[in-house]
């Protein structure tokens, strides 16, 4: 029974993790239709941030600054790599957000040395709880119910504020939202910034629990939150959150079990099957394209 209880929160708060990474790929996609590889790289340098920042500054200083500078990093991506090619061919783009992904990657190797860098600890968030026998961090408790927190507050500002009225337009119809004098590069740095903020909270809880940050870091959490995204309905939202869940829930099923090697194979055998089985993913909607 401990086994399993402990099985079931290291599930569910890794699901939670990844959820924050997936709104992000699943919000650029549903404006530009772009997937921003880029966007697991901003995950891990907001643990590196959070690592030298601490070091210099106290916590309550270092955290609010850490998801700040996230913030402003994500729109300068947004600015310097995605605007100047907002009409150029899809692959254009593409290719642009791998090239951020990299730059990002080995500007983290220059600055560690390639060496990991152990993530600070956070009082209330690293701090260890017994549940039902199992000793575990409130960070894996603390993070589901953020998610909801920070998922109904997006949703409420998507749905009821003119932000959100512009968002939706946008991912609707781009050349009408554009026509009738919606301001597209304010709408896609919102995008980019909400995004990155998220990813700079999922970053917080991901590192109390897995305390080491290497410049690759980002890598596969970032392509299973994409997995999560596919899984759920990349566009939807709580598609992405649901996708989040099932693919936190079942790594950690699988690690505890003897075929833990197979663990990220699973992940992205899951996205095979569902992209022959249900290609829009469970949420997604069907899109006609006119010619």
């Amino acid at each position: 029974m401990q086994y399993a209880i402990s099985i079931l929160l290291s599930g569910v708060s890794l699901g939670g993790q990844y959820a924050l990474i997936a709104i992000g790929y699943t919000m650029v996609y549903g404006i530009l239709r772009l997937i921003n590889f880029a966007h697991g790289d901003v995950f891990m340098v907001a643990g590196l941030m959070m690592v030298y920042l601490s070091a210099a500054l106290p916590l309550a200083a270092a955290l609010p600054l850490v998801l700040l500078l996230t913030v402003l990093l994500g729109f300068l991506i947004e600015r310097a790599a995605y605007k100047p090619l907002r009409t150029a061919p899809r692959m254009s783009v593409m290719i642009s957000a791998i090239g951020v992904s990299y730059l990002l990657q080995n500007l983290a190797t220059y600055a560690t040395g390639g060496l990991p860098q152990m993530y600070p600890e956070i009082p209330g968030l690293s701090a260890t709880v017994t549940i039902a026998g199992v000793s575990i961090k409130w960070a894996t408790i603390v993070t589901p119910f953020l998610v909801v927190i920070l998922v109904v507050a997006l949703t409420q500002l998507i749905h009821h504020t003119k932000t959100g009225m512009a968002m939706r337009a946008v991912a609707k119809d781009f050349e009408t939202a554009q026509l009738m004098g919606i301001r597209l590069n304010a709408v896609i740095s919102v995008t980019f910034v909400i995004g990155s903020f998220l990813a700079g909270v999922g970053s917080c809880l991901y590192f109390t629990n897995y305390q080491s940050v290497v410049p690759l870091s980002g890598a596969l959490p970032g392509l299973r939150a994409f997995v999560a995204a596919v899984f759920g309905g990349i566009g939807s939202i709580p598609g992405a959150v649901v996708g989040a869940f099932i693919i936190g829930l079942s790594e950690s099923i699988i690690k505890g079990s003897d075929w833990s090697v197979f663990s990220d194979a699973f992940t992205f055998a899951l996205l095979i099957v569902i992209l022959v089985v249900k290609p829009t993913g469970l949420f997604g909607e069907k899109v006609t394209d006119k010619v």
